[in-house]
């Protein structure tokens, strides 16, 4: 059967109905987000981590906050990866689609800020078609592309420690998906003014 008749006719898991119908409110809050993976196919690897704040107007909401450990045991065993990152964690851990719902229910209608957003957003599909949904469909924005519009720098890119570094964010000594969506979050702040977006 074609592709498109079967999807006219799929039946979707309920917590993505509900956010088909939340796209159709206008967005009044952005999400920072940063996820840790195992490498960078989104065809072969999978979710590690994934940290996101809210942000409402000019300030980062501290409390209205996303942070698991996905437990991808049976891709890190075939793969022969060691998982010790999985259990030293304090985060919260969860099964992949259960985390990915949570996240789903989490970000609702906001627009994703991130840094290279478009490989966080394409192994947050990835994860989204095991579990039978579609592709997501929020605005996005990334926080290189807003950097180099406002220097007018075509040509290079900028890793997240460079953009730190040009706006004095302080470096941190824990490195996880969480810390890296607060500094996103802080980056996005000061671009943001600077541009004009409201």
């Amino acid at each position: 059967m074609l592709d498109w008749i079967k999807n006219i006719n799929k039946e979707y898991p309920e917590f993505w109905k509900d956010y088909l119908t939340k796209l159709e409110a206008k967005p009044n809050k952005f999400v920072v987000l940063s996820t840790e993976t195992s490498g960078l196919n989104p065809n072969k690897d999978v979710i590690l981590s994934l940290g996101a704040f809210s942000v409402i107007d000019d300030s980062i909401i501290i409390k209205e906050n996303f942070e698991a450990v996905l437990l991808q045991y049976k891709f890190l065993e075939e793969h022969g990866i060691s998982n010790e990152f999985i259990i030293e964690s304090k985060m919260t851990k969860m099964p992949e689609p259960e985390a990915m719902e949570a996240f789903i229910n989490f970000i609702g209608n906001a627009v994703l800020v991130g840094h290279h957003i478009n490989f966080d957003i394409e192994m947050l599909n990835a994860a989204l078609e095991r579990l039978d949904c579609g592709r997501l469909k929020n605005e996005a924005l990334d926080i290189d592309v807003m950097y180099r519009k406002l220097t007018d720098i075509n040509d290079k890119q900028f890793s997240l420690n460079d953009l730190c570094e040009i706006y004095k964010i302080p470096k941190s000594d824990r490195n996880s998906s969480a810390e890296d969506a607060y500094k996103i979050g802080l980056l996005f702040l000061k671009l943001k003014s600077r541009l004009g977006i409201k």
